[in-house]
């Protein structure tokens, strides 16, 4: 890279120019003129701002990165495999890489190769041999299918009659992932932690499930099941499973609680709120557990319709021109306030409130001199149920000019 700097007459800087004396016919005498041409200075100017340019353009023609070897993707490891039989489904879950060995996000699409080995009754579980060619492969296109959440949920089905043959058999499942590389070739992560499942003759689903609302818990109730899915009677039955969603969606149950008995009470919840629940059988057998398919689904809306209890301890004194009136606190969580029922004279309780009494303390000043009275309260709570009447509490006023 060559650069040729020059000025547009003679490529160097100009020539002096040489100064005159006067002569006899010339006048008076001149002195020379000493002062730079503009031209010299704006030469000066423009080689001072190129040469640290032309410095550092000559620098970096000289220096070169090394080239950089292209980013090997190979997922990290799974390590949260699980299997659980579900009915004749070996249900398969693990969370799906996202990273790479190397700590990074990966870019390219992840695909899973599922590897099964089978023992039979009475051996230990195998080990899969993840050299040899998968039983299954789930693409790029098909694991959005059986993922939620980057959780994948993928159920390995059993025909009718692969589930007989099956009874006692022990399935092992190995799952690895890999992205494709240079001319397709796979980058495999290392296998995953090997999972076992025996398969159980488990119960058929359950049935009648119901939920009924009372005040303080929702009760669950079903039936037992009578047979298995060969039509055996159900020797392995050993509870129940219930599971809840706020949707009811495939795939956001979660487990609530297990039970040996045939109903279950749900103590948390909220009036106004939708619950969904599903109910499983649990099967046992030689430490390994199995469920039935789960129950039909069932919704429900709890709505408020239960009154406080009524309030007690009413007591009714005379004061000045007025009564007082005292009782025990509701002991109700979602209180709201108190009404005040009134009977003069023997006649039916109006109430005498206008606004809900937040205490339970009160002073009636519509009261007249002489009469007979009978009081009662009841609580309210914040769904405007109300509760009974408490026991009254009587009280005569005095007459008037009675000292």
């Amino acid at each position: 890279m060559n650069f040729l700097l020059r000025t547009a007459d003679s490529g160097g800087d100009p020539a002096p120019t040489k100064s005159r004396t006067a002569g006899p016919h010339s006048g008076p005498a001149r002195s020379a003129d000493r002062s730079p041409a503009p031209g010299r200075n704006a030469w000066r100017w423009l080689k001072a701002a190129l040469l640290p340019a032309t410095v550092a353009i000559f620098a970096a023609c000289g220096v070169q990165a090394p080239p950089q070897p292209p980013r090997v993707e190979i997922p990290q490891q799974i390590k949260d495999l699980r299997t659980i039989q579900t009915g004749r489904t070996l249900n398969l879950t693990f969370t799906l890489p996202v990273l790479a060995t190397d700590g990074e996000n990966l870019t390219k699409p992840v695909q899973i190769d599922v590897f099964r080995a089978v023992s039979p009754t009475g051996q230990k579980p195998a080990t899969p041999d993840t050299n040899a060619a998968p039983c299954l492969s789930l693409t790029a296109k098909e694991l959005p299918r059986y993922t939620i959440a980057g959780k994948v949920d993928y159920p390995f089905q059993l025909s009718p009659q692969e589930f007989r043959q099956s009874i006692g058999s022990a399935f092992s499942f190995a799952v690895v992932a890999f992205t494709r590389g240079f001319m397709g070739h796979p980058r495999r992560s290392l296998p995953s932690n090997v999972v076992s499942s025996r398969v159980i003759d488990v119960t058929k689903p359950v049935t009648n499930l119901t939920v009924k609302t009372t005040q303080t818990a929702l009760v669950l109730t079903w039936s037992k099941p009578a047979e298995t899915l060969t039509g055996a009677p159900p020797a392995h039955l050993s509870g129940y499973r219930i599971s809840t969603s706020a949707t009811g969606k495939p795939g956001s149950f979660q487990p609530l609680a297990e039970t040996t008995a045939t109903h279950f009470d749900d103590k948390i919840f909220q009036f106004g709120k939708t619950y969904h629940y599903r109910v499983s059988a649990v099967s046992t057998l030689d430490g390994s557990q199995a469920e039935s398919a789960p129950s039909a689904a069932v919704s429900v809306t709890p709505r408020d319709v239960f009154p406080p209890p009524a309030p007690t301890g009413l007591t009714a004194v005379n004061a000045a021109g007025a009564v007082d009136l005292l009782w025990n606190a509701s002991s109700s969580p979602d209180l709201a306030g108190y009404n005040v029922y009134r009977s003069t004279d023997g006649g039916p309780f109006e109430r005498v409130n206008k606004k809900r009494v937040p205490t339970p303390i009160f002073h009636d000043t519509s009261v007249e001199p002489g009469h007979h009275y009978q009081y009662a309260i009841t609580a309210i709570d914040l769904s405007g149920n109300e509760s009974a009447r408490s026991k009254p509490a009587t009280v005569t006023t005095r007459s008037s000019g009675a000292h």
